[in-house]
């Protein structure tokens, strides 16, 4: 039994010995393999070259373009550049021509609005079916109400015989509104009004006429300049004892209005 087990161990003692031989080789080749590789790194592949290759090339022709273009605007002056006057040429100073001042003669003297030499007279509307038209009639009746005037408001919407009497004083078939009048004197519409008003030409114009209360409004009307008819209140229809019928109101409008008598006298 003795002899037996020693020549197990004798046994055993090569074959170990020469697995921890063979395991030193694997281990110092593979250490020869990574010091080569970190030594003479592999070159890349194709694959991978290819598309820096291209990033490259499209980074050149980008800084080729910026190049040409940079060129295009640090060029120099031309030659007629030259024909230009130097800073010290003294250079001819403008002619100021004094203009005519619209304050000082009313755009058409010849048209006037009989019976009106005391007061402003403003042909609007307060319909609004024509935007730019209720805004330009809206904007001169403003300027008006800032100088606190009472101005003679003849709204067409509300009366068409007023279209009618603009249309006989201006001879034209088609107005346009708002129009002024001055003192019985045509002044022109919502443009002439504005630039006569940031000019400061209208103040002077209105310094004779007098001033009302601030937030002065018609008891009557409200500042309407129209109120419902007292014969016929509004119906346009009275009714004739004589003949038992129903007839038209002649006193007031086609809307049944009547000029505010407050304020209007």
């Amino acid at each position: 039994m003795a002899e037996s087990g020693k020549n197990k161990t004798k046994s055993s003692s090569p074959s170990s010995g020469f697995l921890n031989r063979s395991f030193t080789m694997h281990a110092s080749v593979a250490e020869s393999k990574v010091h080569l590789f970190f030594k003479n790194p592999p070159p890349l592949s194709h694959n991978r070259a290819a598309p820096l290759s291209k990033f490259h090339n499209s980074m050149d022709s980008v800084k080729g373009k910026v190049k040409k273009l940079r060129s295009l605007f640090e060029s120099k002056p031309s030659s007629s550049s030259s024909t230009l006057p130097s800073p010290k040429e003294s250079s001819p100073k403008p002619v100021l021509r004094p203009t005519k001042s619209i304050g000082s003669g009313f755009i058409n003297p010849t048209i006037r609005l009989p019976g009106t030499e005391d007061r402003i007279v403003v042909y609007l509307t307060s319909l609004r079916g024509i935007r730019r038209t209720f805004e330009d009639c809206y904007a001169v009746k403003m300027i008006f109400r800032g100088f606190r005037l009472w101005v003679d408001e003849r709204d067409i919407s509300m009366d068409a015989a007023y279209k009618k009497e603009l249309q006989n004083i201006l001879k034209v078939k088609n107005v346009t509104l708002p129009q002024v009048f001055i003192k019985g004197k045509y002044i022109g519409g919502a443009d002439v009004i504005k630039s006569m008003f940031e000019m400061g030409e209208l103040a002077k114009i209105l310094d004779d006429f007098p001033r009302r209360q601030p937030g002065f409004a018609c008891n009557a009307c409200g500042d309407v300049r129209f109120v419902p008819c007292g014969n016929c209140s509004g119906s346009r229809k009275v009714f004739d004892d004589d003949e038992g019928s129903l007839k038209r109101c002649f006193e007031c409008n086609e809307n049944g209005l009547i000029r505010c008598p407050g304020c209007c006298d």
